[in-house]
């Protein structure tokens, strides 16, 4: 409750020894003790306490995953996982999490069109055009998962549903960055250059041949 009523410094002292309790006395109880570690995980968080926060959420997914792979509740905590990790720029661990761990168990079991396989889907495709040190390529294989969530968005939300308007954003901000990726290769080429001429963009490339695969459904 302290938490919860924004006082984050007088809860973790409490929510420390709730959790050091719990595995001390209820260990055989999963339940109980992914709650503690949630609870004290969002505390951490509220303090911008990335690093430790970090740790927990690692524990609390492979708890998730021990109990049952396929769960809500496991795609959920490998979700929020994997933005920590992006918010502490660990991109390549992020990024790997999704495509090869969340995302296709996401797909399986809620389908294509559920908010959180779409919320993933975008992820993985910011995921892929934040990382200062993303290539070419990697803007390239965003950009269809990108197209793929706008257009399930439109037609499950609507247009105007601020979800859909988000997703437009981003597809423009990846464009943008494409265009200027293309722009850097053009002078370092230089026009003279044949094969500067072959460089796709979003504009001059054929739809459907982006270059780059959608995860595995």
């Amino acid at each position: 409750a302290l938490r919860v009523d924004g006082q984050p410094e007088e809860a973790l002292p409490v929510l420390e020894a709730n959790l050091e309790l719990t595995r001390k006395h209820f260990s055989r109880d999963i339940d109980l003790t992914l709650r503690a570690q949630t609870n004290l995980a969002a505390c951490f968080f509220s303090l911008e306490k990335f690093e430790k926060s970090l740790v927990l959420m690692r524990e609390i997914y492979k708890g998730h995953l021990a109990r049952s792979p396929v769960s809500p509740d496991s795609i959920a905590a490998g979700f929020n996982l994997s933005t920590q990790l992006s918010r502490l720029e660990r991109f390549d661990e992020g990024r790997t999490l999704l495509r090869d761990q969340v995302l296709p168990v996401a797909l399986r079991s809620l389908g294509a069109d559920h908010s959180i396989t779409l919320k993933i889907m975008q992820m993985l495709a910011w995921n892929l055009m934040v990382n200062p040190e993303s290539t070419r390529d990697d803007l390239l294989e965003a950009e269809p998962i990108m197209q793929d969530v706008l257009k399930r968005r439109r037609r499950v939300l609507g247009p105007a549903h601020p979800d859909t308007v988000r997703s437009k954003k981003s597809l423009e901000i990846l464009h943008e960055k494409l265009m200027a990726h293309v722009q850097t290769e053009l002078a370092w080429r230089g026009h003279s250059d044949p094969s500067a001429r072959d460089i796709p963009t979003p504009s001059s490339r054929p739809k459907g041949t982006s270059g780059a695969e959608l995860p595995r459904k």
